[in-house]
């Protein structure tokens, strides 16, 4: 049981505080509900662009890392689909430094022309060292587009394209802040070695004055159900042949996620998983085989990606992974295997615990995507999960007419 106090301020900055008196550390973490969903469709990429803007220092501050790291401090950022997520860690004493850190970004970012052509040039690199000069980098841009029609999970988080990235202009970006950066549209968490009552009185300094913000009316278009088998096969500079394979799931919300979720365990958490078992043990077909979900907080996808062995065809691969789930989908999944999953899940999330920068990561989401509560009821849940629910989901997900898949196929270099 994690215990936290919540509190709202007037402008609509939820904040939520975990005291840790074992550490001599504190953290600060702040969601913003601005992922790469609410990039504007013709200039992608623009939410993970903001996040590197948000390192460009601000009015009173300056430069944003040497007072952090004046302090004693560490801090990061990512960004995905739904969300942006700025950390800090440092000495508990030092907290202050790091709320008006926080504040300084979120109410008064520098914008200016010289600063985003930089920060764009940062990105576009990126771009190229995991998109395009990566093996199988750019996998996620055939992925999404095919499990997506209409939904903006279509694009991923870097951007659909370099010359969305290169079109941004410094008034979009000044859009985007305005719309998105602003205290009713995120979630402040202070964990660690700090005092409860003089951290609220450190948020109201720091936080209190700024303005709240327009509400975000988040309407994107309806995405259908998909009905057909979609498939692409890509040549490419790869090493192997590889196969990905992603099934539409509902939302991270729904009663179900956690019977799915416990289903990408067992065909594709370890060696002993159930694909594994069959396509690399038993059939000698693949090197590696995963299945996972990606747990956006909307409709999710189920992944599972596997590198051919040498000699074995994409269109093998692809055939023998449907033969393989055609075989789990029909066998009874015993009380020992569903002890191992809900006991590995347990300890992932004890192991999660016990650091004060994943509880305040964790804090944040949950609270972000609907309570922070259900950071202590997750476990609950999956508890309750039954061996039966698993195969249903099972035999409702895995099948033909709900899946994407990508096939690779090595090409020789010149």
């Amino acid at each position: 049981m994690i215990e936290f106090s919540k509190f709202q301020l007037a402008n609509g900055l939820r904040v939520i505080i975990h005291r840790d008196p074992l550490t001599p550390l504190a953290v600060t973490n702040v969601v913003y509900n601005a992922g790469s969903k609410f990039d504007p469709p013709q200039l992608t990429g623009m939410a993970h662009l903001f996040e590197h803007l948000m390192f460009g220092g601000s009015k009173n501050a300056g430069d944003f890392d040497l007072p952090q790291q004046l302090a004693g401090g560490e801090n990061n950022a990512f960004t995905n689909a739904d969300i942006t997520n700025y950390y800090q860690v440092l000495p508990g004493a030092n907290l202050e430094i790091a709320l008006w850190l926080e504040s300084e970004r979120m109410g008064f970012l520098n914008l200016n022309e010289k600063t985003l052509q930089i920060q764009k040039e940062v990105v576009l690199e990126e771009y190229n060292e995991t998109c395009l000069n990566e093996p199988y980098g750019d996998a996620w841009h055939y992925i999404h587009h095919m499990a997506y029609t209409k939904y903006p999970y279509r694009w991923p988080t870097i951007g659909m394209t370099p010359d969305h990235i290169k079109n941004i202009e410094l008034e979009n970006v000044i859009e985007f802040y305005s719309k998105y950066y602003h205290p009713s549209n995120a979630v402040l968490v202070i964990t660690g070695n700090v005092d409860t009552d003089q951290s609220i009185h450190l948020v109201e300094k720091w936080f209190g004055t700024l303005s709240a913000g327009k509400p975000i009316h988040f309407l994107p278009e309806f995405e259908p159900p998909q009905t057909e088998l979609k498939r692409k096969k890509l040549k490419a500079i790869v090493p192997v042949p590889a196969v990905y394979m992603a099934f539409r799931i509902p939302s991270r919300l729904d009663q179900r996620f956690p019977a799915i979720d416990l289903l990408s365990d067992l065909l594709g958490l370890g060696r002993s998983s159930r694909l594994n078992e069959l396509l690399v043990e038993k059939w000698n077909i693949f090197t590696t085989i995963d299945a996972y979900v990606n747990g956006t907080n909307d409709m999710g996808l189920f992944i599972i990606e596997g590198k051919l062995n040498d000699g074995e065809s994409p269109e093998k691969g692809e055939e023998m992974i449907w033969k393989a789930l055609k075989i789990i989908k029909s066998q009874k999944i015993q009380p020992g295997e569903m002890s191992k999953l809900k006991n590995t899940f347990a300890t992932t999330l004890e192991f999660s615990s016990l650091s004060n920068l994943h509880k305040a990561m964790n804090l944040a989401y949950f609270e972000n995507l609907g309570s922070a509560e259900m950071i202590n009821t997750e476990l609950g849940e999956y508890n309750a999960v039954e061996a039966e629910s698993i195969l249903v989901e099972a035999n409702t997900i895995l099948k033909p007419e709900n899946c994407s898949v990508l096939l690779y196929y090595p090409e020789k270099l010149p």
